[in-house]
């Protein structure tokens, strides 16, 4: 039996029109979490970053809040085999 371990990657938009912020935040299997925005100004470079160290993408999740017109953040589910 394969024994998997988990994280997350979340990209967060915050803004209105020219005025944006996009971060992203990796939660690690041992529950840290680390700021990597400075990794990468996309989910594609972060994502192939990941790969590049094992992690294969289980599913994406994405809330929208148009109410404001201000947020959206997009979940990255991700695993590997445990060593």
């Amino acid at each position: 039996m394969v024994a998997w371990e988990y994280a997350l990657l979340v990209r967060r938009y915050q803004g209105q029109g020219r005025n944006f912020h996009v971060s992203f935040v990796w939660y690690a299997p041992d529950g840290s979490r680390k700021d990597i925005t400075a990794f990468g100004d996309t989910a594609i470079a972060h994502l192939n970053r990941a790969g590049r160290e094992g992690w294969e993408l289980v599913s994406a999740a994405e809330d929208v809040n148009n109410v404001q017109g201000s947020t959206e953040v997009h979940r990255y589910h991700l695993k590997r085999p445990l060593a």
